[in-house]
């Protein structure tokens, strides 16, 4: 009489243990493979980085996400960069998961040496510490035109974007820490007048001053408040913002004379001389403001 319920127990735990096993796997399955949109991506690779894991490809249209742009992405498969070359076409699935994007599943087709030739990017040197940033001639997001003289006795801190770019590690990433950075300079009144954020667009066709106050106003949160006091948005002649970019060690594919969207913010001192290059997207806001105060105390940041 006593078995019965023994067996119910142990169905019932057998049971318990077999979705404790599913659920594990389902786990597991999630950590190999995040959730997160994904697209199609095809292009011809431009150059890429095996130690850093970058691919720079020209891309074309990526439908439902973002027009046609030259830019590196993330692409982990190790095995492809050992047969790829510049040139070459690509075919991949563009991943959009929280705040990173990457490429996986790459199909890679060879072109021929002619083709291959074509693609390399100019290269662009990194300014170093000490130069002097050239003037440039810029329009703001209010239609005003803008100068390097125009910051002269205030640090300025300068990225480059493109409003159109939809990934979440790229210019939004950019646009987002220089909104915090723009809130940290509003709650402190003397580096807010001692420091001053701008933002150049490399996407200079689309991006009118109306397109690039918007843009600002939205990541502000101020909509048509927003007065750009500490944080302006700069468009200007292709050839003005090519040579900006180009400055601070921008690349750009010579076939199409198309920058290379890649990532580069710098901070200038109130003498109009660099003083030093945030690479990538991993610099934090208090990282920059921890330069500007030493900055401000007459100290070079490192």
């Amino acid at each position: 009489m006593s078995s019965t319920p023994n067996v119910a127990a142990l169905r019932l735990k057998l049971a318990c243990v077999a979705l404790l096993a599913l659920l594990t796997v389902a786990c597991a399955r999630t950590e190999r493979e995040p959730r997160g949109q994904r697209y199609e991506l095809k292009g011809t690779i431009v150059s890429f980085d095996k130690g850093q894991r970058q691919v720079v490809v020209a891309h074309e249209d990526v439908p439902g996400l973002m027009a046609g742009m030259t830019m590196g992405f993330t692409l982990k498969e190790e095995s492809a960069y050992d047969v790829m070359r510049p040139g070459d076409h690509i075919q991949a699935t563009l991943v959009v998961a929280g705040d990173r994007s990457w490429l996986e599943d790459p199909v890679i087709t060879q072109a021929t040496p002619a083709a291959r030739s074509t693609l390399a990017p100019a290269a662009a040197a990194e300014p170093q510490p000490g130069a002097t940033v050239p003037d440039f001639a810029l329009t703001n997001q209010d239609g005003k035109p803008i100068t390097l003289q125009s910051y002269r006795g205030r640090a300025l801190l300068i990225t480059f974007i493109y409003t159109r770019c939809p990934l979440p590690d790229f210019c939004t990433r950019m646009s987002t820490d220089f909104a915090a950075l723009n809130r940290a300079l509003q709650a402190d009144a003397d580096l807010s007048q001692y420091a001053h954020l701008l933002s150049v667009t490399l996407d200079p066709a689309y991006d009118t001053p109306k397109v690039l106050r918007s843009y600002g106003a939205a990541h502000t949160e101020n909509f048509a408040a927003e007065k750009f006091e500490r944080w302006e948005l700069a468009t200007g002649k292709p050839e003005e913002t090519k040579r900006l970019a180009q400055f601070f060690g921008l690349t750009y594919v010579q076939e199409s004379d198309q920058i290379v969207h890649s990532l580069r913010t710098a901070l200038v001192g109130p003498d109009g001389k660099l003083v030093k290059v945030y690479r990538g997207n991993e610099w934090k806001p208090e990282e920059v403001l921890g330069d500007l105060r030493l900055l401000r105390a007459g100290k070079q940041p490192e």
